[in-house]
């Protein structure tokens, strides 16, 4: 489904990727781990078209997607949900899950899936009238995961999505996560929280300044003893 080749991004003069290269099959699962500034969430923004590539391709099916907008990528089923929710705080939480389809042109199928949202975040449903704002860091964080969905998402980007929050919202947003990769849907997860990501998903590529480090399976990479090292503490 997704394929990065020699992928090198960065912020103006400053590259942060160096000649990535990894790929995503249909349904898959996968975990980006790496310490803080090892270029996980730049992976996710040169995937959605937030960021211009220095080098190399990403390609989606059978179609290159170099240079698209981030519009245009969320039309081809790319969605990402960003570190940091960024919710629109003075829209109430269904004008925010409204503007997740933004990009759909079928009225009653949109409203069909804003239904299905509301089944599926009984949280949301309560509060459907209330300002985005006004929601917890919890609650915040699934409205941004339902507002991705409202896209209809082939290939879902979730950056970060225990930072800030309590334990136990934690647990509650991973517990959703899992149950979403029941789908069809691939799901690519950049995650500080490793026994959480690896527990959610079925591979996992490992980056340490900028550059792809390991490629596996997530059961095996807990049973690597310098990873646990390096990420896990030994434990």
């Amino acid at each position: 489904m997704l394929e990065l080749t020699d992928l090198s991004a960065g912020y103006g003069d400053r590259i942060v990727l160096n000649r990535v290269n990894f790929s995503i099959a249909p349904g898959e699962r996968l975990s980006l781990i790496g310490h803080n500034g090892a270029g996980k969430s730049t992976i996710l923004k040169a995937i959605s078209g937030q960021i211009k590539l220095a080098s190399g391709e990403v390609r989606f099916g059978n179609e290159r997607l170099n240079g698209l907008k981030p519009e245009e990528m969320v039309q081809r089923g790319i969605v990402q949900v960003p570190a940091g929710r960024r919710v629109f705080a003075q829209l109430t939480v269904q004008q925010n899950l409204e503007m997740g389809a933004f990009t759909r042109t079928k009225r009653k199928e949109v409203a069909d899936d804003l239904e299905q949202i509301m089944v599926q975040f009984p949280a949301l449903r309560r509060k459907s009238a209330a300002r985005a704002g006004t929601l917890s860091g919890g609650e915040q964080q699934m409205l941004a995961i339902a507002r991705g969905l409202m896209a209809r998402p082939k290939l879902f980007l979730v950056d970060e999505p225990s930072l800030g929050l309590s334990p136990l919202m934690v647990d509650e947003v991973f517990a959703l996560l899992a149950e979403l990769t029941s789908t069809s849907m691939s799901l690519v997860l950049a995650e500080q929280n490793v026994r959480k990501a690896l527990a959610t998903t079925s591979r996992a590529v490992v980056l340490s300044q900028g550059a792809v480090q390991i490629d596996m399976p997530s059961g095996q990479l807990l049973t690597d003893d310098h990873f646990r090292r390096a990420y896990l503490g030994g434990a």
